[in-house]
């Protein structure tokens, strides 16, 4: 249980004067609880055996006081107890999403967006729900049992023995049986991942899958992920119903050896009748509270599997750091410069990129071309710091990115990825991204630019038309479209442009390349493209083969005397179109 107590450790303190509070109300309610054997046992020996009414009746107000008190500290604990717990799962859930965030786009791959997802919302979960139970349930528990045996041992010693082992008996007969829970529980965590993987795959491929006929495949790959889970689920099952019934047995055992020895010691005159009543009710009440914490130990296997899980992704440390004291470049004007820049993942046997140098000033556009895997998607990673080098520098108007804030390379640098992804809501939320004061008139002036404003004009309501999560209500082509709109809304001075015409028709690219170039004509442009045609008038291309760059010129200069550029072109134009 060494996570799910660093992780309590670590986000609790700012409730100590709430938990603190808590630990009183639940003291009182002890009490209270306490006290009521030992009046009922006034009542029976002082009461009905001497006949005295009066007694009784005395006695008995003072029990309907003390219940009153009882239910009233009870009542503000779950209340505050509640509070405690949801505040620390929205803390949890918090802090996971802002971790999630700061992570590289490697880092979020090597988790797994399913996994994310499970961390965030079911692991915080079960952390939050064993929490409530400890502090509405549980935490009274101990006192109960430690005050029922003390006052048990104040009415009779011999008799006490008997309830004092009561509690031993039944830890033991819980840890057994807890401790071939929680494996099972860490592999019902990982097959939940597992099923939010498939379940996400198979929606997000549903065209592909039904393309291919795989239907009946991919339903039999969830029924063995199902099937997994489902076994999983009812051998933890199987051992939580055996939980209270072994509890209870072990406990009616000493119920019977209590009664038994308290019959003797009364036949003996050595206890009174409301003794034996009381003990029986310190009995129960220890009863109740060992079952209240059995509620506990139940949650607590899997939720020290959460808890460690969370505690995983919350100690990694982001990729891509924010400085500590960020420098601003002032007025931007977008100047990238790019020194024997080297990235590779840790442990890699080679990295990505190796001793890339590229300088792209305002007013040109510098392309990179090269073979699937060169490295070109990121390059442009490090410049806009999804990811951060490893070796030499990117700057951004003479200032290293990694010493910027993101706020100010954020203003300065725009990136269209070459996957494009749109948000649910409508056109000009997700036009309004990275402009949020953007008005209607500079919207539809970037649809224009990006060849778009036709399509959203038809669609229901213009801008204000809805798009589904990933703009799947719209073609691929659509999507670019939007996506190139919506960098050109924020106006940056550097645009990193990541093959993203790939779903424009010949036609429809000319024109939204003609568009970009009338917009962009002062601004700095670092192209991706798998098509020579694309970046023949580039003022400089870039060449890269393996992580290396292998050649740099205009698209003369490399027709002329770069092999690898040759081959390129040479697999994509006629021989008359090269030159």
């Amino acid at each position: 249980m060494v996570s799910l107590l660093r992780l309590l450790g670590a986000h609790l303190p700012p409730y100590r004067g709430a938990l603190a509070l808590l630990v009183l109300l639940q003291l009182a309610q002890t009490a209270t609880t306490l006290s009521l054997p030992a009046l009922s046992a006034d009542i029976v020996d002082n009461g009905v055996v001497a006949g005295d009414t009066g007694r009784i009746a005395r006695t008995g107000l003072i029990m309907v006081v003390v219940a009153m008190v009882q239910v009233g500290t009870s009542v503000v604990a779950v209340w505050l107890g509640s509070r405690t717990a949801t505040a620390l799962g929205r803390d949890l859930r918090s802090a996971v999403f802002r971790r999630s965030h700061d992570l590289s786009v490697h880092q979020a791959a090597r988790f797994g967006t399913s996994s994310l997802v499970t961390r965030t919302v079911n692991d915080v979960q079960q952390v939050q729900s064993l929490v409530l139970t400890a502090l509405n349930v549980a935490l009274a528990a101990p006192f109960v049992c430690a005050g029922g045996v003390l006052l048990a041992m104040r009415a009779d010693v011999p008799l006490a023995g008997l309830i004092t082992a009561i509690v031993p008996a039944v830890a033991i007969t819980a840890t057994i049986i807890l401790a071939r829970m929680s494996p099972l529980y860490a592999r019902m965590q990982a097959g939940l991942d597992g099923i939010a993987q498939v379940l996400r795959e198979q929606i997000t491929g549903v065209r592909v899958v039904r393309a291919f006929v795989r239907d009946e495949h991919e339903r039999q790959r969830f029924a063995r992920a199902n099937a997994g889970l489902l076994g999983v689920s009812l051998r933890v099952g199987r051992l939580t119903a055996a939980m209270f019934p072994a509890v209870l047995l072990v406990m009616n055992l000493f119920s019977v050896a209590l009664l038994y020895a308290g019959a003797v010691r009364i036949d003996a005159g050595q206890v009174r009748l409301g003794t034996l009543n009381a003990f029986l009710g310190y009995q129960a009440l220890i009863l109740m509270a060992t079952v209240s914490a059995m509620l506990v130990f139940l949650t607590m296997p899997r939720a020290d599997v959460s808890a460690r899980r969370i505690r995983d992704l919350l100690g990694t440390t982001p990729g891509v750091l924010s400085a500590g004291q960020p420098r601003d470049p002032g007025t931007a004007r977008g100047t990238v410069m790019v020194r024997a820049a080297q990235f590779g993942h840790p442990g890699a046997e080679q990295p990505i990129l190796s001793d890339i140098d590229l300088v792209a000033r305002p007013g040109e556009t510098v392309a990179v071309i090269g073979s699937t895997g060169s490295g070109k998607t990121t390059l442009l990673e490090l410049v806009v710091r999804l990811l951060d080098v490893t070796a030499g520098s990117v700057e951004v108007d003479g200032v290293d990115v990694r010493e910027m804030s993101r706020a100010a390379l954020s203003r300065t640098v725009a990136l269209v990825p070459q996957q494009p992804y749109l948000f649910s809501g409508t056109v000009a939320t997700n036009l309004r991204f990275g402009a949020p004061d953007s008005d209607d008139a500079e919207l539809w002036h970037a649809l224009e630019v990006a060849q778009a404003r036709e399509f959203v004009e038809r669609m229901p309501g213009g801008l204000d038309a809805p798009l589904s999560q990933g703009g799947t209500n719209v073609s691929g082509g659509q999507r670019q479209r939007l996506c190139i709109a919506r960098a050109v809304v924020r106006r940056p001075r550097v645009y990193l442009f990541d093959d993203c015409f790939s779903a424009l028709d010949a036609a429809t690219e000319a024109a939204v390349r003609d568009g970009l170039a009338a917009h962009t004509a002062d601004a700095t442009v670092v192209m991706v493209a798998q098509r020579v045609s694309a970046i023949r008038d580039a003022h400089r291309i870039l060449v890269l083969d393996r992580g290396h760059v292998v050649g740099a010129g205009t698209h003369a200069q490399l027709i002329e005397a770069n092999g690898t550029y040759r081959e390129i072109a040479a697999s994509q134009m006629e021989p008359q179109d090269m030159s």
